[in-house]
């Protein structure tokens, strides 16, 4: 449980926040504690709890950054005694699916939070599969990407693939897959079986472009659990696992991570009727849901690839919708970066510190 006392420089009392504070703050209280939940309160009495998923919801609702925490909150948190047995709180959370829960006097005050990570310590890594699609071209970064495949370009010093990898692992995720066509030799040669990395490599080689969906109908084996799958060319704090486990809450076939994307008219925009004129907007913003780049796939929704035939992921996703499975979107809010341009590649060398 973490506590005032405790020697993890994060408390739960930095998780504490009103019920007046704005989505725009809850982000960025989750961001700073990294303890995946706040802690909604009055006078130090537990009103509710902000997580990940509560955030994601609001945003795929539509809701902006000034929303208060009173309208996303879950306002009945399974909460525990601080007398309840470490052992007891493991089985709540594992049935529940849930990482943290508050901990709470026969009053309601906050006495403390319960983490599944300080309660179940050296837990195994997910067996599950992650594939990074790493054999694109890379035509928008030439001449950059002439003699150096993409996810191989330095940022912060080192590949930009190491970052990926380091996150893949950091997550709980240690059996990765490498879809290589594009000088993926330099890639194999670097990289190797991953040992060095903490990771388990493997290598998928398309002897011709496949797609982002494609090369995944080149994977042999039994699959287990949900195969994710990431682009080579992100940078991203996107929590694998969490994705992950919401795919499975929703019974998805496949889910898509998917970010807000803003975009500004320069000009002010005249509303008509006819010739009328009955409204103006000056410099809208327009708001859509884009790919990040990110999936979580059910090992039976390869079943809808050909071997070794061309497909995108959107066309994947469609052909599963039209079956009738299941598709789902996950909101990401966390720092993100396509590095598909010249200046997407020298704004990720500014965030890495390179």
């Amino acid at each position: 449980m973490v506590h005032p006392m405790s020697s993890n420089p994060v408390s739960w009392r930095d998780t504490l926040i009103s019920e007046d504070a704005t989505l725009a703050q809850i982000i960025a209280n989750l961001n700073e504690t990294g303890l995946q939940v706040a802690l909604v309160h009055a006078d130090g009495v537990l009103a509710g709890t902000v997580t990940d998923g509560d955030i994601r919801r609001a945003l795929l609702k539509g809701l902006d950054l000034t929303t208060p925490a009173r309208e996303v909150m879950f306002r009945t948190p399974l909460t525990a005694k601080p007398d309840q047995p470490r052992d007891a709180i493991l089985r709540l959370m594992a049935e529940r699916r849930i990482h943290q829960i508050p901990v709470v006097d026969p009053d309601g005050r906050i006495l403390g939070l319960h983490l599944w990570d300080d309660l179940l310590p050296g837990r195994d890594m997910r067996p599950n599969t992650v594939v990074i699609m790493a054999g694109g071209f890379g035509k928008r970064l030439a001449p950059h990407t002439d003699t150096t495949p993409k996810p191989m370009l330095h940022i912060g010093g080192r590949p930009m693939m190491e970052h990926i990898v380091d996150a893949i692992r950091d997550s709980g995720f240690t059996n990765i897959v490498v879809a290589l066509h594009h000088l993926g030799h330099l890639i194999e040669d670097h990289f190797g079986g991953g040992e060095r990395f903490g990771v388990r490599i493997r290598y998928l080689k398309e002897e011709e472009p496949l797609g982002t969906a494609g090369a995944l109908s080149l994977l042999t084996g039994d699959l287990e659990g949900p195969l994710i799958v990431t682009n080579g060319d992100l940078l991203t704090d996107i929590r694998y696992g969490e994705m992950v486990d919401f795919h499975q809450s929703h019974k998805a076939a496949a889910s898509m991570a998917v970010r807000m994307h803003e975009i500004q008219n320069p000009f002010g925009v005249v509303d008509t009727e006819g010739v009328d004129i009955v409204g103006f907007e000056e410099k809208p913003i327009y708001r859509t849901r884009i790919s990040a780049g990110v999936y979580v796939l059910d090992p039976d929704a390869l079943g809808f690839l050909e071997k070794g035939r061309y497909c995108d992921m959107p066309t994947l996703f469609d052909r599963l919708r039209k079956a009738g499975r299941r598709t789902i979107a996950y909101a990401i809010y966390e720092p993100w970066i396509d590095i598909g341009r010249p200046e997407d590649l020298e704004r990720a060398k500014a965030h890495k510190g390179a």
